[in-house]
C-alpha cells in the first residue's frame, strides 16, 4: 500500500469516527452520529443478507454428524443394507478426503466467479449428496455401498466449499466493528447443522433414508435463499463490474441500491477499497504463487494453516463424528444419542454469544483459554479411567466431554475458520482461504479415518491423552504467533503484516486503533 494511500486510509478512518467538531444551533459541539455502514438499516441488511448465506452450510454440520446417527444401524448385520466396520471407516471419514478438493475447488470459484455463485454451486453439491444417499437403499448392496460412498465424496466437496465464502462475503461487506458477528455465522451455520443431525438421530434412529430425504429437502429451500443476496462489492470492483459495486456498497451502507454514490463518507470507502485493490491504477493483478513471496501473504498462510493442524490435532472432529461412541465408550450412564443432543446444543449456545466474546476478549486471549481447558478436559477424560476415585464423581464422562466441546467452540474450533476472513489481502483472499481449508480438512481425514486404529492400538484413554498434549502445544503456538485483529480494519491487518513480524502484530487492538486515529 503506498503513503498516498495510507494517509486516505487514517482520514477515512477519522471521519468515521466522526470525531469532527461540527456547529450545532449556533455552538461548537461535536456531534455524534454513527457510520452509515453501522445504522441499523446497513446493519439488518449486512445480517440478513449473511443469514441467508449461512441458512445452506447447515450442511456441513449434518455431513459431519450423520455418522454418529448412523453408524449403529448402517452397520447393523441384521439389516438389508450394512457395511463392514473397514467400510464404516470409509463412510465416516471420506467425506473429510474430498473436502480438500472441495477447497481448491472454492479458491477457483471465489475468484471466477464470486461469493454468490459459489455458495449456488456448494448448495447444489449437497442436495447431489443427501439425494444419493436417500435413494441408494431402493437398489442392492453393492451399489447402494458405492452410493453411499459417492454421497459421503460429494458432502465433502460441499463442505470443503463452504468455509469461505460466506465469510470471506460478511468481511467484505461489514464494516470493522461488527464484522466479528457477521463472520461467526459460518460457525453458528455449521454447529446448528451438526446439532439438527443429531436431533433427526435422536427421534429417527431406525430409518436412515428419511433422514437423507429430509435433508434434502432443507438443502433445497437453502438454494433458494442464495437468490436475493447482492454480490459482494470488492469482488465486483475486482472484475472491473464499477457500477455493480457501487450499487452493492450503497446497499449495504443502508441507501438506495444506486450505481451513482452520492454520499461523501461511502465514496471515500468506495475509493480506497477500489485503489486498495489496484484497478485504479490499471496495475495486473499477480499470480498467487508469485504473491507467496510477500509476507502478507505467507506469514497468515502458515499460522492459519498450523492453526487448522492444532484445530484437527486436538481431537475436535473425532468428537463430532463419533460422539456417540466415544460417549458408551468413556462410560457415560446416559442416552448416548441424548448425550450427543448434548454435545450439539452446547456448540450452538457456546458458539452464538462468540462475536461478544472475541471482540472483547481478542482473538488470541479467547484461543489460550479454549486450548487450555481442551487440554484438561482431555486429561481428565483419560485420568477417570485409571483413578477409582474419579469415577465415582457423577456424571464425569458427560460432563468432560460436553466441556471439551464447549470450551473448543470458545476459541480453537472456531477461530480458524473466523480469521481466515480476516488475514488474507483480498488479491488472494480466494486461493489461500481454499488452500488453508483444504490442508486442514485433509488432516481432519487423517484424524477420523485413524481413530478406530489408534483407539485399538493404545486405547481410548490414551487417545484422549494424545488430544490433550496437542491442545497444550496449541496454547504455545497461539501465544507466541497469533496476531490480534480485533478492532482492525482489512486493510490494516495486511499493513501490518507487509511491515512488522508476527511477533509484534500481536498489539492490542485498541492500541491499534488509538495510533489510526492520532496519525
Amino acid at each position: 500500500m503506498n503513503e498516498k494511500l495510507n494517509n486516505e486510509l487514517n482520514e477515512f478512518q477519522s471521519l468515521r469516527t466522526n470525531g469532527q467538531p461540527q456547529i450545532v444551533a449556533g455552538l461548537h459541539k461535536p456531534l455524534s452520529r454513527k457510520p452509515l455502514g453501522e445504522q441499523k438499516c446497513a446493519i439488518r441488511r449486512q445480517a440478513i443478507m449473511v443469514i441467508l448465506g449461512n441458512v445452506g452450510l447447515l450442511a456441513t454440520g449434518m455431513g459431519l454428524g450423520l455418522p454418529t446417527v448412523t453408524l449403529k444401524q448402517i452397520t447393523d448385520p441384521n439389516e438389508a443394507i450394512h457395511l463392514t466396520a473397514s467400510q464404516a471407516t470409509w463412510f465416516a471419514s471420506l467425506n473429510m478426503l474430498s473436502s480438500p478438493i472441495g477447497g481448491l475447488l472454492c479458491a477457483l470459484l471465489l475468484d471466477r466467479l464470486g461469493r454468490k455463485r459459489t455458495l449456488y454451486s456448494l448448495n447444489v453439491l449437497a442436495i447431489t449428496s443427501w439425494m444419493l444417499m436417500a435413494l441408494s437403499i431402493q437398489f442392492s448392496t453393492e451399489t447402494a455401498y458405492l452410493m453411499l460412498m459417492m454421497s459421503r465424496f460429494v458432502i465433502g466437496l460441499s463442505s470443503g466449499m463452504s468455509s469461505a465464502p460466506v465469510g470471506v462475503y460478511a468481511a467484505e461487506i461489514s464494516t470493522p466493528k461488527i464484522r466479528g458477528r457477521l463472520i461467526l455465522g459460518t460457525s453458528i451455520a455449521v454447529a446448528s447443522g451438526i446439532t439438527l443431525i443429531y436431533l433427526l438421530g435422536f427421534f429417527i434412529r431406525d430409518d436412515w433414508q428419511l433422514i437423507a430425504l429430509i435433508c434434502s429437502g432443507y438443502q433445497i429451500i437453502s438454494l433458494l435463499c442464495v437468490i436475493p443476496m447482492p454480490e459482494s462489492p470488492s469482488w465486483l470492483i475486482s472484475k472491473g463490474r464499477i457500477a455493480e459495486a457501487k450499487a452493492s456498497m450503497n446497499y449495504f451502507r443502508g441507501l438506495e441500491k444506486s450505481a451513482l454514490i452520492t454520499n461523501s463518507e461511502i465514496e471515500a470507502e468506495f475509493n480506497i477499497l477500489q485503489k486498495s485493490i489496484q484497478l485504479g491504477v490499471g496495475e495486473k493483478k499477480p499470480s498467487f504463487f508469485r504473491s507467496l513471496k510477500l509476507p502478507e501473504v505467507y506469514k497468515p498462510l502458515l499460522i492459519l494453516i498450523t492453526l487448522f493442524a492444532f484445530q484437527q490435532t486436538t481431537g475436535i472432529f473425532v468428537v463430532i463424528v463419533y460422539a456417540v461412541q466415544i460417549s458408551t465408550e468413556a462410560g457415560v450412564t446416559i442416552d448416548p444419542f441424548l448425550c450427543a443432543v448434548l454435545i450439539g446444543v452446547t456448540r450452538v449456545l457456546t458458539t452464538c454469544p462468540m462475536g461478544i466474546i472475541l471482540e472483547k476478549w481478542g482473538r488470541r486471549r479467547s484461543g489460550i483459554i479454549s486450548a487450555i481447558g481442551m487440554c484438561c478436559c482431555m486429561f481428565l477424560l483419560a485420568a477417570q479411567s485409571w483413578c477409582e476415585w474419579l469415577n465415582k464423581v457423577p456424571f464425569l464422562p458427560v460432563i468432560a466431554i460436553v466441556g471439551f466441546i464447549l470450551l473448543s467452540t470458545l476459541g480453537l474450533y472456531t477461530l480458524p475458520f473466523f480469521m481466515i476472513s480476516e488475514l488474507f489481502p483480498q488479491k488472494v483472499r480466494g486461493p489461500a482461504s481454499g488452500i488453508t481449508v483444504a490442508v486442514g480438512m485433509f488432516l481432519s481425514f487423517v484424524c477420523i479415518k485413524t481413530y478406530p486404529s489408534m483407539k485399538e492400538a493404545i486405547g481410548n484413554e490414551y487417545c484422549f491423552v494424545v488430544y490433550g498434549v496437542m491442545a497444550f502445544l496449541a496454547t504455545i503456538f497461539i501465544y507466541l504467533f497469533l496476531p490480534e485483529t480485533r478492532g482492525r480494519t482489512l486493510l490494516r491487518i495486511e499493513e501490518e503484516f507487509r511491515h512488522r513480524s508476527i511477533r509484534n502484530s500481536r498489539s492490542s487492538a485498541p492500541v491499534e486503533m488509538r495510533e489510526v486515529f492520532i496519525k
